[in-house]
């Protein structure tokens, strides 16, 4: 299952992707022969040039990430919309992800495969609690039932890694990973088709590189979907899915 960490205090834990480390004193590169000149005005207006437009064009990305808060010009939805044709729409709470316009602000590049350690019915209750501060896109039911609580073009808690929160789309599997009877005929078909429409959506290779288990998500504690899930049946019904839809 998700994270029981915020997005944003796992960011906190890891440091900012984008942050760099100062260089201590006395350690700043000298010019060759290790005179230690100060360089010229030509120089200084050059690299005051070239730091403007690096600023200008990091300024630019970040604005096109938080256009959605500009009063007037955020993105007309449809309440109780569902991106996967069947899914039923149950709304996670907003404390659980993160209101985004993907994939224009993210690029959107994986699927993530989780468990819910659980019932159908405790997953939903959980993503639904504010305190969890955890919740995945969607849920697949043992009998093939799709639910989406979180859409694709919002960030979803799910993965314990903010860049992959960004990047993913996550799907949680009702069961145990310890029980291989929750994977059943009807989970691997239905998931398989919604991982297929996702890859195609995007452009999302159909490969290991590409649709992965929580387990593989750098920094993660968890182990789902554990040893019992089909990676090789899976898979094979997802290439399928994906050549009908193609």
């Amino acid at each position: 299952m998700g994270e029981t960490q915020s997005d944003q205090n796992r960011q906190d834990a890891q440091g900012d992707p984008g942050d760099r480390t100062a260089k201590p004193p006395g350690t700043e590169e000298k010019p060759p022969g290790g005179t230690g000149r100060h360089p010229g005005r030509r120089a200084l207006l050059i690299g005051g040039a070239v730091a403007a437009v690096g600023t200008a064009v990091v300024a630019r990305d970040e604005l096109a990430r938080l256009w959605w808060r500009t009063p007037g010009v955020e993105k007309p939805r449809t309440p109780g919309a569902v991106d996967f044709r069947g899914a039923t729409w149950v709304a996670a709470s907003s404390a659980n992800y993160r209101r985004a316009d993907r994939p224009d602000d993210y690029a959107i590049d994986r699927v993530v495969i989780h468990v819910t350690q659980g019932s159908y019915a405790s997953a939903v209750k959980a993503f639904q609690d504010p305190g969890h501060q955890a919740a995945a896109h969607y849920i697949v039911r043992q009998r093939g039932d799709v639910t989406q609580m979180i859409r694709e073009l919002d960030v979803a808690f799910h993965a314990g890694n903010r860049s992959y929160n960004e990047r993913s789309v996550g799907i949680e599997h009702e069961g145990f990973v310890e029980r291989k009877s929750s994977f059943t005929d009807a989970m691997y078909a239905s998931s398989a088709r919604l991982t297929a429409q996702i890859c195609g959506r995007y452009g999302i290779p159909v490969d290991r590189e590409h649709v992965i288990g929580h387990v593989e998500v750098p920094g993660t504690d968890h182990t789902d979907p554990g040893r019992y899930w089909d990676w090789d049946r899976y898979m094979t019904l997802v290439r399928r899915a994906h050549r009908t839809q193609v």
